[in-house]
């Protein structure tokens, strides 16, 4: 493990967990993420980003040096952010880097976010989104980060109970599956967690969820039926307090006879890939997930 990872998870520790834990609006904290993603979440020299919009929905199209858009398949990416913050102004840095060491396009939905929007407009959004790009050459991977992840997990069970064409494959990092917070890891690693904390929970859950319905497959993918399901990249770190929402997601999909890769990473924070110009940990996962698109 790198010193900038140590370094890296104390800063955590001290200024982001303690501001997620502290914030007194999801405004404030929509602000601060569309900030520190300008200042330091920075892509490779050469990459594009174009702003469309696919059934009505707002999209940036994002591409590393010398990809092309109409290569394929796209990568169909949600971000994270509880489903109340987050953008695609922020994860594109790191979607551009995968994009340049892929070889593949990215294209980044801007899903309306809780509580303005809440359940189920992400979900809505990311089939309607879906839809728009499931003829693309070469097809479609859906992928994700935190509840971004979560949405990507629950579009494929709709994408299966609806009989939609199927993607070709889906990745996760530190996926949110699990809004009943029914996993083990949500205490035992509270405090090892150096980012995420446990206080918000219920409110975020309010907010996304004023009606309740925590276990509806559509917001808690854990519950849902991935029969039939492609191959299926995941990665989450062992101090998580969301270890366990990827590694019962991922027994759930063997069960139903899916063929899972599972990444357990040691003492890395929360999404950790999207470090990437700094944390050479996040380029060895992003490199090694690239190789496995690549196989697809």
């Amino acid at each position: 493990m790198s010193v900038v990872r140590h370094v890296l998870n104390r800063g955590l520790r001290l200024f982001e967990k303690r501001q997620l834990a502290r914030a007194q609006s999801h405004e404030s904290l929509r602000r601060s993420l569309e900030r520190k993603a300008r200042l330091f979440f920075l892509a490779p020299w050469g990459s594009r980003v174009q702003a469309d919009h696919l059934d009505g929905v707002p999209v940036e199209w994002v591409s590393g040096p010398g990809v092309a858009r109409d290569t394929g398949p796209v990568l169909l990416y949600f971000h994270g952010g509880g489903y109340v913050f987050g953008s695609p102004r922020t994860h594109r840095a790191m979607l551009a880097r995968l994009s340049g060491l892929s070889g593949l396009p990215a294209c980044l939905p801007q899903y309306r976010l809780a509580p303005e929007h809440p359940f189920p407009a992400a979900v809505e959004d990311a089939l309607s989104a879906y839809r728009a790009v499931a003829e693309h050459p070469g097809g479609v991977i859906l992928g994700g980060d935190s509840a971004g992840g979560g949405l990507a997990l629950a579009l494929l069970g709709e994408i299966l109970r609806t009989g939609e064409h199927v993607p070709k494959g889906l990745f996760a990092f530190s996926p949110f599956t699990d809004l009943t917070f029914s996993g083990e890891s949500i205490e035992e690693n509270a405090q090892a967690d150096v980012m995420l904390p446990t206080n918000r929970t219920d409110e975020m859950v309010e907010m996304y969820l004023p009606d309740g319905g925590a276990e509806d497959p559509r917001a808690s993918p854990l519950f849902a039926d991935f029969a039939g399901a492609p191959t299926v990249w995941l990665t989450v770190g062992d101090t998580e307090i969301l270890r366990d929402d990827t590694l019962r997601l991922a027994d759930r999909m063997r069960g139903q006879g899916v063929a899972v890769e599972v990444n357990l990473e040691h003492d890395l924070p929360h999404v950790w890939p999207i470090f990437q110009p700094y944390l050479p940990e996040a380029m060895v996962t992003l490199r090694g997930l690239s190789g496995w698109l690549r196989s697809l």
